[in-house]
């Protein structure tokens, strides 16, 4: 993203970044509900299905965010919003509800270089989810050119990197779960299908 120092307002039409704003938001807050809820361990028969989901609708959100312009605050420095939340117990969560799928292997930067690493599910989720309430410290603070700056650099730079990695894994472990099954019960089920 690039750094000029340009007035948002001779670049953007502010009232289309407010609702650019009102509208990231409120998938912010969507996203947050839906990892907190599956953290606090409540549905654990629907956590894959609705991390997956969140992710996904998120990331239609981030690539909103990607597809416009640079987004330049008309302040040259960032307000302070305050404490960053601690993401340790929505982590912590998180890795108790994926115990022992949460770990999985990615490409660092698939363009211009073919370097491995370790993540983690719950890692990533914890690190969207702070970047997003980071942005909406701003947005509930009046701040909503702020906050889209936010949103959009942190996209580019951080989340939206982390959010498809972990959105990657979690598409591996449903493929898994729905189509390794067993051969013999596969055919016992097609049969049955077909001789009712």
């Amino acid at each position: 993203m690039s750094t000029h120092a340009t007035d948002v307002e001779g670049a953007h039409d502010v009232g289309d970044l407010g609702g650019l704003a009102d509208l990231t938001a409120a998938e912010a807050s969507a996203f947050l509900t839906s990892v907190t809820e599956v953290a606090s361990g409540s549905s654990p028969d629907t956590a894959l299905p609705l991390l997956t989901l969140a992710l996904s609708q998120v990331l239609v959100a981030g690539a909103r965010l990607g597809a416009i312009q640079d987004v330049v605050p008309t302040e040259r420095f960032e307000p302070d919003p305050g404490v960053d939340d601690d993401a340790d117990p929505l982590r912590d969560g998180l890795a108790n509800a994926l115990a022992g799928i949460d770990d999985y292997i990615y490409v660092i930067d698939p363009v211009t270089s073919g370097e491995r690493a370790d993540g983690s599910i719950s890692g990533d989720l914890a690190d969207v989810a702070l970047a997003l309430s980071h942005g909406l410290k701003h947005y509930s603070a009046g701040r909503r050119l702020e906050a889209l700056w936010w949103w959009q650099f942190s996209y580019l730079s951080e989340w939206g990197d982390r959010a498809l990695a972990s959105l990657r894994a979690l598409h591996s472990i449903l493929g898994h779960l729905r189509l390794d099954a067993d051969e013999e019960a596969v055919g016992e089920a097609e049969f049955d299908a077909l001789h009712p």
